[in-house]
């Protein structure tokens, strides 16, 4: 029996769906600014490609993810993906694919590389205290644009392993020559250390940063130097959508929205946001999400809870208190990431509650 599909059941707003067959396992992972519009296509009786068919004919349901920009369900789809792997995506699967991030090695004498989060919530404990990270950059040009740009402004290698003599690169300015000593280590050392700075400013505190070195470039008649600036600005101005789907974060965070009569769970694994689920609250009493949350959370809960509302919330605390060594942060925002990650939570679950079947309310 085919799937039966109605637009009307989709809305017009960026976000990634996840088509389930019979048995209810994830076969095909997209993402699209106007979900109705990308879905319809796959349902259009013009359809001549043959893979697209086989999916179709396989899908029993398809579950949709509502996020605030085209920037969210771009790096929402690569998380997915990583962590799902289904059988008729070809695209993202592999860890070194997708959206990456510029990164200041561990070595004695760092260089800026390419670095690919660790996507399958298993983070190797070496990733707990990582240096500097910048991204993740959806134009992959302009991640490695910017790469170059950081490696020759501040002289640092690009070598994976040290030669014993200067390179090409040395002479034609683009390398300071720490292999030969042309500089010390220390002062190779501070080069990077002001890399590192550079990378710490994020979106508009970054921007900021490079304007203002390339008004000192200006001042100092280094007018080559602020031109090449100028570009590097305007090329991140134009790549910095604003998004709370893929962060860099140290924690587990579980993000939980309380309705009337249900609750919406999504669940950020180290700043990657990776999974919505609705349950059905056991009460209708006062109390009723504090039974959710002490009854869901009795074994297993993450490093922080941040939700929409609590009865009791020393009550709460003390229980969790008891499960425990290391405390738990339970949060009620009003403002900031963590409140626009609940709102973001609210969003699928007025989207969910809406759609439900009749059984299910």
């Amino acid at each position: 029996m085919s799937f039966p599909f109605k637009a009307a059941d989709y809305p017009s707003s960026p976000g990634c769906y996840l088509m389930k067959n019979n048995d209810g396992r994830i076969i095909y992972i997209g993402k699209s600014k106007n979900l109705r519009s990308r879905l319809r296509s796959y349902f259009s009786k013009k359809q001549t490609h043959k893979k697209i068919i086989q999916l179709v004919q396989e899908i029993a349901s398809i579950e949709v993810v509502l996020v605030n920009n085209e920037a969210e369900s771009l790096l929402l789809e690569n998380n997915l993906i990583k962590k799902h792997k289904p059988s008729f995506n070809r695209a993202l699967k592999k860890d070194n694919s997708g959206y990456a991030y510029l990164q200041l090695t561990a070595e004695p004498l760092p260089r800026l590389d390419v670095y690919y989060r660790n996507r399958t919530g298993n983070a190797h404990p070496c990733e707990l205290t990582t240096p500097q990270r910048l991204g993740p950059f959806k134009n992959a040009r302009f991640r490695d644009a910017l790469l170059e740009f950081v490696t020759e402004h501040y002289g640092l290698r690009t070598c994976k392993t040290m030669p014993k003599k200067v390179c090409l690169l040395y002479h034609i300015g683009k390398c300071s020559g720490v292999c030969e000593e042309k500089i010390s280590k220390q002062e190779y050392l501070s080069n990077v250390d002001q890399a590192s700075a550079l990378l710490a400013h994020r979106g508009k505190a970054l921007i900021q940063t490079l304007y203002q070195k390339m008004d000192d470039y200006a001042s100092q008649m280094e007018f080559e130097k602020a031109q090449q600036m100028l570009v590097s600005i305007r090329n991140l101005e134009q790549a910095s959508d604003k998004q709370i789907v893929d962060r860099e974060a140290f924690i587990d965070q579980d993000v939980v929205y309380f309705g009337s009569l249900h609750a919406m769970v999504a669940k950020v694994q180290a700043g990657m946001l990776t999974d919505f689920q609705l349950y059905k609250l056991e009460s209708c009493s006062e109390d009723a999400c504090d039974q959710f949350l002490m009854t869901r959370y009795a074994n297993e809960m993450p490093d922080e809870l941040i939700v929409n509302r609590l009865t009791d919330r020393r009550k709460v605390q003390q229980f969790f208190k008891t499960k425990r060594r290391a405390p738990l942060l339970l949060t009620e925002p009003k403002r900031g990431l963590k409140h626009d990650l609940l709102q973001l939570c609210k969003h699928n679950y007025e989207y969910r509650i809406e759609h439900l079947s009749p059984t299910s309310k």
